[in-house]
């Protein structure tokens, strides 16, 4: 089996270094290294700022890739038009077991990313800095950076700096997830959708992108937008930060330019020489076939081009000796276990997609296959988050990409090859126990209630999925597509509400009392019929 990725993996650079400069003399840029080896950087204004993000195509090395420059500029008109002053926020929140280059960044070279982020921050007029992390190598490293800077969180400081802790979930790298949690909410999303360039930390416009961004922003600072292009390709210029891992003899973090073949990617890490397929771009991401690698390269518009992704930069082969169907089933069976169960989509929708997966894998046949497809589309575009989609986006891929493993398990008696969990999950599939500030927010706790619909009273009002979407959505017949779930902690206001609102009385409620004592103060509602009769 796989092991967990260390949070500072082996590191290694194709051409010349730029977000790695200084690796090779010291393991972590304190900030005399940091101006030894980068120099000093001078402040530039906000539409100078704006214009080099421009010039050299930045865009969010977090997985969305939205141009910075749009970023930028709509947050400094926002904020001009309420007159109030932004708040920029770094997130460092790298939770996805395959993902590294963010945390060693972090771990590594921390003050190049808060050169990025002051910058902006000192062009916007900015009096408030966040940086979001979820690890304690994270937490410790930029802690020291803020110190080794003067930066604090006083009252009295002319910029006020602190890093944000937050458990360790795919969800809390979510943008909303990491404002909630500075606004001093639980670390997950907030059940709409909202732009924080508009509406951020405490409502005020926010500038908010990931820790390679606001580095690679320092780097084009510091050398210019034309000698900065001159490294990589020319639509998408400098270097990407990698993390390779799966079916790889040394996984690692490299940092690499744009148009480098992916073939040559995969080599320095030890993949197989024709592996059978390479998951790009992560658990978020797509898989694309062993020819595919071949004509591949490392931009974001090459990969999109061969159905790849470059997403937040994982590169995972699995090699020919195992059954690509069973690999991808771990970790879609990890990706329904983060899901923060505020919505249907995500909060049955996922959890149901895994389960069509492993029935496709015990020969369920086509109508598992048809069933596992419905599923994915039904989650697409309709969650609180981005997290459904990512997923939906993984198990399409992994449907599309091996066609002839699929064909085996659903016509025949599989293929034959074990699983041997060579995709990075976190231990027991979870993230680890035990983090200052990762426990779990009491909302977001196991479920203690149970919700039903009496078939025989149900007559199609659709209330129920207007009070809670997060359970029940209406099926072409207008009726509820599920007969029983269970209700996520915070909803169970809503769900007590939907119960006494159902005109045919069709719902109730039990106390899910499995492995845990029984609660005093929950309601336990009896059946439908019975409320009628008491009723009478």
């Amino acid at each position: 089996m796989n092991e967990a990725l260390p949070d500072v993996p082996e590191v290694r650079v194709v051409g010349l270094p730029q977000l790695t400069s200084g690796f090779d003399l010291v393991e972590r840029l304190d900030l005399p290294m940091h101006l030894k080896v980068h120099g000093p950087l001078d402040p530039l204004g906000g539409e100078q700022l704006a214009q080099l993000a421009e010039a050299i195509n930045l865009k969010g090395r977090g997985g969305a890739g939205f141009p910075f420059h749009k970023k930028l500029r709509s947050v400094a008109e926002s904020a001009i038009k309420r007159g109030v002053r932004p708040v920029v926020v770094v997130n460092g929140s790298e939770d996805e077991p395959a993902c590294r280059k963010d945390t060693v960044l972090i771990n590594r070279a921390p003050h190049l990313i808060l050169d990025g982020a002051l910058l902006c921050a000192e062009a916007l007029g900015a009096r408030t800095l966040v940086i979001g992390v979820t690890r304690e190598s994270t937490q410790r490293s930029m802690e020291a950076a803020l110190a080794e800077r003067g930066l604090s969180n006083s009252r009295r400081s002319a910029l006020r700096a602190w890093v944000q802790r937050n458990p360790v979930r795919m969800v809390t790298g979510a943008a909303a997830s990491l404002i909630r949690s500075i606004d001093g909410g639980p670390a997950i999303p907030p059940g709409r959708k909202i732009s924080a360039s508009q509406t951020g930390v405490g409502g005020a416009p926010t500038l908010l992108s990931n820790a390679e961004t606001f580095a690679q922003l320092a780097i084009a600072a510091r050398i210019g937008p034309e000698r900065y292009g001159n490294t990589g390709l020319y639509d998408e210029p400098g270097t990407v930060m990698l993390t390779v891992s799966g079916a790889v003899a040394r996984p690692m973090v490299l940092e690499v330019p744009t148009g480098v073949p992916l073939r040559y990617v995969l080599q320095l890490a030890g993949a197989p020489p024709v592996p059978q397929g390479v998951l790009t771009g992560g658990y978020h991401g797509k898989w694309i076939d062993a020819a595919t690698v071949n004509e591949a390269i490392v931009s974001r518009n090459s990969l999109d081009a061969v159905g790849g992704s470059l997403g937040a930069g994982a590169i995972l082969p699995i090699s020919q000796e195992t059954c690509p169907l069973g690999e991808s089933l771990r970790v879609a069976q990890w990706l329904a276990e983060e899901s923060a169960g505020q919505c249907g989509p995500c909060y049955l929708g996922l959890p149901a997609a895994a389960r069509g997966m492993e029935d496709i894998l015990n020969g369920g046949g086509p109508a598992a296959l048809e069933a596992l497809k419905q599923v994915a589309k039904n989650v697409k575009r309709r969650g609180a988050c981005s997290h459904p989609d990512g997923s939906a986006m993984f198990l399409e891929s992994t449907i599309k990409a091996f066609t002839d493993d699929l064909a085996a398990h659903v016509l025949g008696n599989g293929c034959g090859r074990p699983v041997e969990g060579v995709l990075p999950l976190f231990e027991g599939g979870r993230a680890p126990a035990g983090l200052p500030g990762g426990g779990e927010p009491e909302e977001t706790g196991a479920s203690r209630q149970k919700i039903y619909v009496d078939w025989t009273l149900c007559r199609g009002h659709g209330l129920c999925a207007d009070i809670l979407p997060e359970v029940f959505e209406l099926g072409a017949d207008g009726f509820p597509t599920v007969a029983q779930a269970q209700v996520p902690r915070y909803a169970e206001a809503k769900a007590l509400r939907a119960v006494r609102r159902c005109p045919a009385l069709a719902l109730r409620i039990e106390e899910d009392t499995r492995g845990q004592a029984p609660s005093r103060n929950l309601p336990v509602l009896s059946q439908g019929r019975g409320r009628r009769a008491l009723g009478r």
